[in-house]
């Protein structure tokens, strides 16, 4: 019994500059994977970045070089920078938690246009 909530979506511009994040509750455990997930209208969901307790992390290719995960164990906080923002990036942000299970967040709306 994990909740997550989600802050930080909005409305950019292309090449500009959003960073999401996302606090864990409940039953939270020492050892456990948190990450974002993407998906855009009409698209099936996909991984963005995950990042594991120990700080090890993975990227979709598009966002490497372009987004960053960290994550505050104390705050049992995720968090995801994202940095010249594409229209191909527009999709709903998921934020998920993993420890022998799946809990996803509600999703925050992100979306790149002129």
């Amino acid at each position: 019994q994990v909740q997550l909530v989600e802050s930080g979506g909005g409305l950019v511009p292309p090449g500009g500059s959003l960073n999401l994040s996302c606090k864990a509750s409940g039953s939270i455990f020492s050892i456990y994977v948190m990450g974002w997930f993407r998906q855009a209208p009409g698209k099936q969901r996909e991984l963005v970045a995950v990042i594991t307790s120990g700080g090890g992390t993975n990227y979709k290719d598009s966002v490497k070089g372009r987004f960053t995960i960290s994550r505050d164990n104390a705050k049992n906080t995720v968090y995801l920078q994202m940095s010249d923002l594409k229209p191909e990036d527009t999709a709903v942000y998921y934020c998920m938690y993993r420890d022998y299970t799946d809990y996803w967040g509600q999703g925050t709306q992100v979306t790149v246009s002129s």
